[in-house]
């Protein structure tokens, strides 16, 4: 008998406010066609003054609460993947457990930057197979809009909020690809590549800084060792490409989604995309995409998803899940 670690719910939270590529072009030398055309991009959601990471984070879990059928209290842990803290400390999960009334149990942060949602569940999922969590939230949560610097059109056109959650559960499996919930997980990283994306500044320089990114090499790295984590975890699960049914991928950049999603022989109709509504919302992105593929009706029960991500680090990573 294996442990797995199934999804019982699933909700996102988009900020109110819609930040259309033409607001660019009123302060930029750049287009709503330029924009597009390199990034799938038509619009994003920039939080109000005033919002915090932590507040759509928690919007986010009600929604996974709400659609389990469950209570905060139901909650054994609570994992929140972010690089825009509220505050330096305490961690945003620890924030959120507060919003919503979730009294026992333990909360942390995960930061790997983008893939951080990926990272977050390979915890999640180790959390419920040893034992120590029967129920574990798993919050994407963003505020990108705080650290973008707003005349470098090369990267605060790309940028978006949001936050996206999961509610996973123990449950017993037969130990086959048949089961549902994770099935593998494949993590990695290599600090050489640190200053391909990073922010210029943090606490320890005394400076907040701003995003950084050097998008050519990135956009090199991300098709190439995206496509290769996912086919780690697929083979980690006995599985190919040929039995997935959905890619759900860090919704970055439109071209370099295509671009995995061919490297891996899968047609893009078996891809969620959400980049042209949402933006990069970096650790929010993948579980904004599933919210958004069960809510149209996209993702059902049973159905076979590869979930891949890379970031500043680099860090990348891949889950293979059966919802």
């Amino acid at each position: 008998m294996t442990v797995r670690a199934v999804v019982r719910g699933v909700g996102h939270y988009l900020p109110e406010r819609v930040v259309p590529n033409s607001e660019f072009a009123e302060t930029l030398e750049t287009s709503d066609e330029w924009i597009k055309s390199r990034s799938g991009i038509e619009e994003r959601r920039f939080a109000a003054p005033g919002e915090t990471t932590s507040q759509l984070a928690a919007h986010a879990a009600r929604a996974a609460l709400a659609d389990a059928g469950m209570d905060a209290s139901d909650i054994d842990a609570l994992i929140v993947a972010t690089s825009t803290p509220d505050l330096t400390f305490p961690s945003v999960a620890t924030m959120t457990q507060a919003a919503i009334g979730m009294k026992g149990g333990f909360a942390f942060d995960v930061q790997a930057v983008c893939a951080g949602f990926v990272y977050a569940l390979s915890n999640a999922d180790a959390l419920i197979k040893s034992g120590q969590a029967k129920r574990v939230m798993v919050i994407g949560a963003e505020t990108f809009s705080r650290i973008l610097d707003m005349t470098d059109r090369s990267t605060c056109v790309l940028f978006g909020d949001g936050a996206g959650a999961l509610l996973l559960e123990a449950e017993d499996g037969t130990g086959s690809p048949a089961d549902r919930g994770i099935l593998a997980t494949d993590l990695n990283s290599d600090g050489s590549f640190q200053d391909l994306l990073y922010v210029d500044g943090g606490t320890s320089t005394n400076s907040i800084g701003h995003l950084r990114m050097q998008g050519r090499e990135v956009f090199r790295h991300a098709v190439e060792k995206l496509a290769k984590t996912a086919h780690a975890a697929l083979d980690k699960a006995e599985l190919t490409s040929e039995d997935v049914d959905w890619i759900v991928p860090h919704q970055a950049n439109l071209r370099i989604i295509t671009a995995t999603a061919n490297k891996m022989g899968l047609p893009m109709e078996k891809v969620i995309v959400t980049v042209q509504k949402h933006g990069n919302t970096s650790a929010a992105s993948i579980p904004l995409a599933l919210s958004t593929g069960v809510q149209n009706g996209d993702i059902k029960r049973g159905e076979l998803l590869v979930m891949e991500a890379i970031g500043g680090g680099l860090a990348w990573g891949s889950v293979v899940l059966r919802w």
